[in-house]
């Protein structure tokens, strides 16, 4: 039945499908919603109130997040990123480690990007470097320096950053011996 399910998205893809299970998870809410509203309609709309508030302040992250995701899959193509990340890239690193650094999220969310990628021919190497990196958090640099100081923070930033890149060079190593090239 899993398998089947997999292969109807597979084949729909760009459509968003809901299982049946998630269906009724919104028709239940929906139907609390309504019980809530009719019998205590005092308690509904204090919370309809906080939920508006909340989507006129999350809108317009969600509309630039969507401008931003628009322009990217406009302007890069999956082959040039191939090209940038690639067996001979040279600019890879760089690349590697500011998405790394800037990349937020479950790290579960990036695995079925990155396997895709490196199904396309992504170097392992820049992919273990991209991962070493997302534990560079930018919102956190501020608390790091208040707690340890500047110096500490850009030391083992700089630490962090060449580690990443030597643990990159390493798996391209030990894939290359492996796979006996």
């Amino acid at each position: 039945m899993k398998n089947k399910n997999k292969k109807n998205k597979i084949k729909k893809k760009g459509k968003i499908e809901m299982s049946h299970s998630q269906w009724y998870f919104l028709g239940i809410v929906i139907l609390i919603s309504i019980i809530v509203f009719l019998v205590v309609p005092e308690s509904f709309n204090p919370s309809l109130g906080f939920f508006l508030t909340i989507l006129k302040k999350i809108i317009p992250i969600f509309f630039i997040v969507f401008v931003l995701m628009f322009l990217i899959n406009f302007l890069i193509s999956p082959k040039q990123l191939v090209r940038y990340l690639g067996k001979k890239s040279k600019i890879g690193w760089p690349i590697a480690i500011i998405t790394g650094i800037i990349s937020v999220g479950p790290i579960y969310m990036w695995y079925p990007l990155l396997s895709d990628l490196q199904k396309k021919g992504v170097r392992n190497g820049f992919i273990a470097t991209f991962l070493y990196n997302r534990a560079i958090k930018i919102p956190l640099i501020p608390l790091i320096i208040f707690y340890f100081g500047l110096a500490f923070t850009i030391v083992l930033t700089c630490v962090m950053i060449m580690a990443s890149v030597f643990q990159g060079l390493i798996i391209d190593k030990i894939l290359k011996i492996k796979k006996g090239g």
